[in-house]
């Protein structure tokens, strides 16, 4: 099942069911007029929105615009995103000049969540200078999690499953890391690609809470790199638990996987420049790619083996803010 929100009169959108080839849909309905609403009720509403589903695969629906989609879950309660890629975390630190982090825990921040930019959104920034990145990676949408929920036990309140471009700040970063208290403006909201899918309609693609799809990217419209999610070293079911230990999670909370990475990052690229600008300095001592610039596009997108992206595609532009 794939659900996507496409705009309405607030800014939470309205919920629609979207057909297996991304051309049609059919509204939820007024008893669930957005993601956020759906997720509070999910056990109660899932089943009308699979009836929904296989309306549309009988044929039935109306056209999808997609320049009405917006994030699948346009704001929510609260966005927990983990670095569960040692590879990342490992080219981070030479990126940053940081000591390893020496911990057997999953590393988590928690980040804004008023607001996800829909997948065509231009997103504004402030000031090239302050190093502009896309960071691809997964997440998943989960309902109400009770606290100390085991790992096991959190595979059942994951219901969604989101792809996501958690735009970053480098040049910012490590000043806010050097505080102790965590970032604020080194990250800003991020994107969210248009269709928010169920684990069951990933098939194979879904494997021990793991998101085994090439996340290719295209930076500019040139390849940038497809890494697999597979390589997380904790699962999605993990990362729950991990946020779960001491408070419960109210439903529509987001985590996210952190940046998808590799440890044949040569063969296979980057999900975010920091990487690539580590691969140059462990190779000639200094970085040479820039960050990104205004007017720069970004393209990330999921894709199975057929060919098929079972999120849609993430297609933005870096834009300057408006005047004021």
């Amino acid at each position: 099942m794939r659900l996507a929100t496409i705009a309405g009169a607030t800014p939470d959108g309205t919920l629609v069911v979207v057909s297996q080839d991304g051309r049609r849909m059919l509204a939820a309905g007024p008893q669930m007029p957005n993601l956020l609403g759906a997720m509070e009720r999910w056990d109660a509403l899932q089943p009308h929105l699979a009836a929904l589903a296989r309306r549309l695969e009988a044929g039935e629906g109306e056209p999808l615009d997609p320049g009405a989609l917006r994030a699948p879950l346009p704001r929510t309660w609260q966005w927990l995103d983990g670095s569960a890629f040692g590879t990342h975390g490992d080219l981070m630190q030479i990126a940053f000049k940081l000591p390893p982090i020496e911990t057997d825990r999953p590393l988590m921040y928690q980040g804004i969540s008023d607001r996800f930019y829909g997948p065509g959104d231009p997103v504004p920034f402030p000031d090239p200078a302050d190093g502009i990145d896309f960071e691809g990676e997964f997440g998943v949408i989960v309902d109400a999690v009770p606290m100390g929920t085991t790992a096991e036990e959190a595979m059942k309140h994951i219901r969604l499953v989101v792809q996501i471009n958690d735009w970053s700040l480098r040049t910012i970063a490590p000043v806010e890391m050097k505080t102790g208290f965590g970032w604020v403006q080194a990250k800003p909201a991020c994107s969210m690609a248009p269709f928010a899918v169920t684990p069951e309609a990933l098939g194979d693609a879904w494997q021990d809470g793991r998101v085994c799809l090439d996340l290719v990217i295209e930076w500019n419209g040139k390849a940038f790199g497809h890494a697999n999610g597979a390589a997380m070293d904790f699962g999605f079911h993990e990362l729950v638990a991990h946020a779960a230990r001491t408070r419960d999670l109210v439903a529509g909370t987001v985590i996210g996987s952190g940046t998808v990475s590799n440890p044949n990052y040569a063969e296979v690229g980057s999900s975010c420049i920091s990487e690539v600008r580590a691969i140059e300095m462990i190779a000639g001592g200094k970085p040479s790619t820039a960050f990104m610039g205004y007017g720069d596009t970004i393209r990330m997108e999921a894709r199975a083996k057929d060919g098929l992206a079972p999120f849609g595609a993430i297609d933005q532009r870096v834009a300057k803010p408006a005047t004021r």
